[in-house]
């Protein structure tokens, strides 16, 4: 598997990568009319792939669609249609963020590195968050047999020097057998290496497909660009701050 790296002036020690993200809804449901009343900016695939719909967001890191939902919103939304859903976020390769949900409720969320979310302050640690959670994703996926795998991966703290968070995806991938080729869709609107070709996705902007919709994705997301949506976790765990008492 190769995935899909560039260098970043902006980051220093180690690859830079990509950021993306892409809800996955359990196949069996009509997606489409639940993202164009939210007036999604995105892709959503024509046919599942292992037993899953891929919704990608246009602008991983961004809103992309009403109410400033990022990616994390718009799982929210369709899990409410009561199929398992799961959103996934790469956040320059330096972040991994997962949220599920069952029968419409949050199951679990997942953070490798909470410090690294746009806005963190500084106390927030580099601690994974959530990766107690592993069991509970894994039999959500239909693969309980790969709880203990599943933990290990997502509890592993990744040396940013050699190691993406692209990689840990592809590990987490092959372990609930989700795609793939998941790791690859920034080639959007191109086609994916391994994956669906360009043909074999629905384009929307702000809800509307085609030409139409690009042109008005457009004129929405300048103004979605300076309404970013809520950061993935809250309560991440954080250091003390200030002198120690003791010390004074």
């Amino acid at each position: 598997m190769v995935f899909p790296v560039y260098a970043s002036a902006n980051e220093v020690g180690g690859p830079a990568g990509h950021t993306y993200a892409v809800v996955l809804v359990r196949a069996g449901v009509e997606v489409l009319p639940a993202l164009r009343s939210i007036r999604f900016s995105g892709w959503v695939a024509r046919e599942p792939a292992d037993g899953w719909l891929a919704v990608v967001a246009a602008a991983g890191a961004g809103t992309v669609a009403a109410g400033r939902r990022g990616v994390i919103g718009v799982g929210e939304v369709l899990a409410g249609l009561g199929a398992p859903v799961l959103a996934l976020r790469v956040l320059s390769d330096r972040q991994l963020a997962i949220v599920a949900w069952a029968e419409g409720e949050e199951a679990l969320r997942y953070v490798s590195d909470p410090s690294r979310e746009p806005g963190a302050d500084e106390d927030v640690l580099d601690m994974t968050y959530g990766d107690e959670n592993a069991h509970v994703l894994a039999a959500l996926c239909d693969r309980p047999d790969a709880g203990d795998d599943l933990a290990e991966v997502l509890g592993e703290e990744l040396d940013p020097e050699y190691t993406i968070e692209s990689e840990r995806l592809g590990r987490v991938s092959r372990l609930l057998g989700l795609p793939t080729w998941l790791v690859a869709i920034p080639s959007l609107p191109r086609d994916i290496p391994t994956g669906p070709s360009r043909r074999d996705w629905t384009r929307l902007g702000a809800g509307v497909p085609g030409l139409p919709g690009r042109l008005t994705g457009w004129v929405v997301n300048v103004v979605r660009k300076r309404r970013p949506p809520p950061p993935a976790v809250t309560d991440a765990p954080r250091g003390s701050s200030g002198m120690d008492p003791w010390l004074m």
